[in-house]
């Protein structure tokens, strides 16, 4: 498979040139080779939709990234960059525009720094959240990481997608957490953002800000550079962490339930990442019993001020009737190894793979599929925005599902992010090539009722982001016209991940 536009002559001096920067064994052109950059939950397995890579190239150090990136705007060959490739379900290591060159970041996996005192980390690309937490727990140091579910995937490249944790604000929001950045633009040029700009920084990881109008989200969800570095806030490790459990039994509960929620964690009371079940039952979800809603709230701390604000939570919550708030157990860290084996890990700075147990083969699951894909729209973090999205879920229900013969998995609320809910809706994927079909088909309707009740996805497999981006229409499309001029300027050939996130060159608009 040939780069879309490039001629075999030309592609083949490319890899040529590739070869000699990176090394022969870390450019890979075989089928059996690049065909492990493909998605294992595409939508499209096997079928002309497919996204497929022409080839890869694994560079090792930032010169070669370096080299890579000037040999492919020579050819006018499409890059793919990519950290770990592991971001199963929202797209993984293959292209959005089918032929590019998968630019594979997994060898640049050096941790740079971890400072204990003012708890930051200096990390490549290619450092997962296991790799950090090993450095950590190697070095005997007193920070935590803040680890999505599952983490084997790449602690930058989680950040750049928009993916969240699971430990305290402000560190679970990944992006949020993080503090300067080292990119090679499209014309192979490195540029550091916020206080990195100055020669010799000594606060580069300190104030993420610097001097003049602030260019980091230009790389979040992006396609204007590879981001070759990346710092990031860590937590300091908490002396205590605590959850309470809060229950309503009736449906109108849960308007009171999340303003007092709400206003817990806006005052900083409630730190840690909130929980919602309930509207929707999940087979093998927590909270899936009798009570109509049930808030999980932890917090972190000192012990003293957590056992305080746990009470000042009881009493908030008592004020509405009918509502039970039961004391989780207190726990003490660091964890003893008997303890952290009965607990969920990522709530105590530890990554693990557990999500995959909640989704693989389990009593409520004995034939899953190969995978999911996820739509995931914002809705306000109100009471009455659930019961709504809940409403518009069960009213169109029967007629995606074919009436009730598409099983999806949801809605299910997750809680990360300050002010607003992702209303999560899964689908499964497979190796049927008609139940995928009927699968997209769903997915791209239920994209469609959503944003014209005014809810969209903030992210989404690679397959669907041209869709999605679409529903930010607001005056003809301004975002998306306005990020389409940075792009012609700081890519004119185009080169870098065409695509990624609807964002396209010039040359392939009429196309997309």
């Amino acid at each position: 498979m040939l780069p879309p536009n490039v001629s075999a002559a030309d592609f083949n001096r490319a890899i040529a040139a590739w070869k000699q920067a990176v090394g022969a064994d870390w450019v890979f052109t075989s089928d059996e080779d690049v065909a492990l950059y493909r998605d294992a939950y595409s939508p499209w397995w096997d079928e002309p939709g497919e996204r497929k890579a022409s080839a890869a190239v694994a560079p090792s150090k930032v010169e070669q990234v370096q080299a890579v990136v000037r040999t492919a705007n020579q050819f006018k060959i499409p890059l793919y960059a990519i950290s770990t490739g592991r971001n199963l379900a929202y797209g993984g290591s293959a292209p959005v525009y089918s032929g590019s060159v998968v630019l594979d970041l997994k060898r640049l996996n050096r941790v740079l720094e971890v400072n204990e005192r003012n708890a930051y980390a200096l990390v490549e690309p290619g450092v997962s959240y296991f790799d950090l937490f090993e450095h950590i727990t190697k070095n005997n140091l007193d920070v935590w990481v803040d680890p999505p579910d599952p983490g084997w995937g790449s602690v930058i490249g989680n950040a750049l997608d928009g993916g969240g944790g699971w430990t305290a604000a402000p560190f679970r929001d990944h992006f949020g957490a993080h503090c300067g950045m080292e990119v090679v633009l499209a014309s192979g040029e490195i540029v550091r953002t916020g206080m990195g700009a100055l020669p010799n920084s000594k606060t580069w990881q300190h104030n993420r800000w610097g001097f003049g109008p602030w260019v980091d989200g230009l790389f979040r969800q992006g396609n204007m550079g590879v981001v070759t570095k990346m710092g990031f806030h860590l937590m300091p490790r908490p002396e205590a962490m605590q959850t309470a459990t809060v229950q309503g039994t009736r449906e109108e509960d849960i308007i009171p339930l999340l303003d007092t929620m709400n206003l817990l964690e806006n005052q900083h009371v409630v730190n840690g990442s909130t929980s919602l079940f309930g509207g929707m039952r999940v087979p093998g979800m927590p909270g899936a019993g009798a009570a109509m809603w049930t808030l999980q709230l932890p917090i972190y701390g000192p012990e003293k001020v957590v056992r305080a604000q746990m009470e000042y939570c009881r009493e908030k919550f008592a004020k509405i009737p009918g509502v039970t708030f039961t004391d989780g157990e207190l726990f003490r860290t660091p964890l003893d190894a008997a303890t952290l084996n009965r607990v969920r890990k990522v709530s105590f700075g530890v990554p693990d793979l557990s999500t995959f147990g909640m989704l693989g083969r389990n009593p409520q699951n004995p034939a899953p599929p190969g995978g999911h894909i996820g739509f995931s729209p914002i809705i306000p973090r109100t009471g009455e925005a659930v019961l709504e999205y809940l409403r518009f879920y069960t009213s169109n229900l029967q007629a995606v599902s074919e009436g009730g013969t598409l099983r999806f998995i949801g809605p299910v609320f997750m809680t990360n992010w300050d002010r607003s809910l992702v209303a999560m809706i899964m689908f499964p994927i497979g190796r049927d090539k008609v139940m995928n079909g009927k699968m997209r088909a769903a997915f791209e309707k239920w994209v469609h009722l959503a944003a014209e009740r005014g809810w969209a996805e903030y992210r989404a497999p690679a397959g669907f982001q041209d869709l999605c981006a679409q529903t930010y229409s607001f005056n003809n499309h301004s975002l998306t016209r306005l990020r389409e001029t940075i792009k012609d300027a700081v890519d004119p050939n185009g080169i870098l991940s065409p695509g990624r996130y609807g964002v396209w060159p010039k040359h392939l608009r009429k196309s997309r």
